[in-house]
């Protein structure tokens, strides 16, 4: 699995003090303000070479803006004032060329797509190689490295804008390894990915960490599934270091962790998803079904994505769909939300062949900046109420305050972290009071302390009636919270039923293949 080699980078040098070596990171006194918001404030880091960091902590903490601060990503972006200095491989990321930058260190974003900008998977693998200026057989054997790795080679010659998220979220990564960094920065790569490629990705970084002696820099709030990977675990709160230390001493502080609202580690089951639910005929008591999907085939140009859908939803249900990343679960939100026409069949909503969308169906999309356009959190929550004329004082407020957005209310809507854009799309969404509310993967973003009031928010909903269809690869939120389990797989539904309601303890027996 040994990467190809990656060319003798050039000399650095800069005014940064004292011998940084190639792969070490030194932060001094950084800190950062977008528009006079203090996102980060005086933070000090020392990172040597070779080191495996976790970067966690509450939503909105700073964690991204620290990963794009050492990349030198903040220097030129407008409204950003910053202070301090940042060492990267002997030279200062605020002074040094982009260009050298980026040689040595790569970062995989929140959002991939926002890096991707090729026409083809196998295209935008070799971009960044090419670019570096590496013969062709190089370059080959760089792709073909990566492909092999992070199960690319079936979609070699796919196009990206036909691809799921986590597919996506595959070729990302991809697409740094192939440039071969001394320093790896992931900001939640494993947000969109399923079990058994999140264990393949985390098998890649293993392998660059312990054989090649890549410094990584991993931020994710699903510490399970990596947390055993981690030299060393470095806390975020308030844009401030709230802890930093050994991973096993950090990690087990179970008060610390809990103050800060995190869920603790703890792995996701790899059994066939399957073994996870048992057949189950009961649906909730009504008239008629609320949505139909009968027949239904759908894709993308000539590819075909789903294949003879048949699922009935009812009033009041709370349906979870799984399946691995490409079976089409996001492609069946778009369809029955009407944001997508189906090939074939058809999308019947309370006994009518028309969705009125927003009003009947709410959908949650996996990209949060997809859906988000006003200025401000406040504008946006109230933009889709106003536009229906059916805004209401009371549900707007009521809905900034169980998505907490209120202390965020007159902020300007790119000033938000990530997670916190994923809860104001989640509260615009909301704020129609949708009779369905489909949502696709609402964990991105979101430590479990939010997680678990926004759930809160969903749960009382859906015992007011509203029916719910949550897209997600956390198995643990499906047997929290939902009543029913559908299972996509190749565009098929392969199985729908009761999830298993097991203990804690038992749903994590199936755990982490070595």
């Amino acid at each position: 699995m040994t990467a190809p080699s990656a060319p003798c980078s050039p000399s650095i040098t800069g005014p940064v003090s004292g011998a940084v070596r190639p792969g070490a990171i030194h932060v001094e006194s950084l800190s950062v303000a977008l528009r006079g918001l203090p996102v980060l404030r005086d933070v000090s880091l020392h990172i040597d070479a070779g080191e495996f960091v976790l970067i966690s902590g509450p939503s909105g903490s700073g964690k991204s803006t620290l990963a794009r601060a050492l990349t030198g990503l903040l220097r030129s972006q407008e409204g950003v004032s910053l202070t301090g200095t940042i060492g990267i491989c002997g030279g200062d990321a605020l002074r040094l060329p982009p260009a050298q930058v980026a040689q040595q260190i790569g970062i995989v974003f929140q959002n991939p797509r926002a890096q991707l900008f090729n026409l083809t998977v196998a295209e935008e693998l070799a971009c960044g190689p090419r670019n570096l200026g590496l013969d062709e057989q190089t370059v080959r054997a760089r792709v073909s490295w990566a492909a092999d790795a992070l199960d690319l080679t079936p979609l070699l010659l796919r196009r990206l804008d036909a691809l799921s998220g986590g597919e996506i979220q595959r070729v990302a990564i991809g697409a740094v390894l192939t440039m071969g960094p001394r320093v790896l920065i992931l900001d939640e790569p494993t947000s969109s990915l399923d079990v058994q490629t999140t264990w393949q990705v985390v098998r890649v970084l293993r392998h660059l960490h312990e054989q090649e002696g890549t410094t990584i820099l991993l931020i994710e709030h699903r510490l399970g599934e990596v947390a055993h990977l981690a030299t060393r675990v470095v806390l975020l709160d308030e844009g401030r270091v709230a802890a930093d230390g050994p991973a096993a001493s950090i990690l087990q502080n179970t008060a610390l962790l809990r103050r800060l609202g995190m869920r603790r580690p703890a792995p996701q089951p790899v059994a066939d998803g399957q073994t996870l639910l048992e057949p189950d005929g009961v649906h909730p008591t009504a008239d008629q079904p609320l949505l139909i999907l009968e027949g239904i085939e759908a894709g993308y140009a000539r590819h075909t994505v789903l294949k003879d859908i048949h699922l009935t939803l009812w009033p009041g249900e709370f349906v979870a769909l799984a399946g691995d990343n490409g079976a089409g679960k996001s492609t069946l939100a778009l369809v029955a939300a009407g944001l997508k026409s189906p090939r074939r069949g058809r999308v019947i909503f309370n006994g009518r062949q028309r969705v009125r969308m927003g009003l009947d169906v709410g959908l949650l999309f996996q990209n949060p900046l997809d859906q988000l356009f006003c200025d401000t959190v406040d504008e946006e929550v109230a933009f889709g109420p106003h536009n229906f004329g059916c805004f209401a004082p009371d549900v707007h407020a009521r809905t900034l305050e169980r998505c907490d957005l209120t202390a965020l209310q007159w902020r300007p809507v790119h000033a938000l972290s990530a997670g916190q854009q994923q809860r104001l799309a989640l509260a615009a969404v909301l704020a129609l009071q949708p009779a369905l509310l489909i949502l696709d993967e609402p964990t991105l973003g979101q430590d479990w302390r939010h997680l678990e009031q926004l759930m809160a928010f969903v749960t009382d909903l859906n015992a007011q009636g509203t029916a719910v269809l949550m897209i997600t690869h956390d198995y643990k939120l499906v047997h929290r919270y939902a009543h029913r389990l559908v299972l996509l797989q190749e565009g098929r539904i392969v199985a729908d039923g009761r999830p298993i309601h097991q203990k804690e303890g038992e749903l994590e027996h199936a755990l982490q293949p070595a």
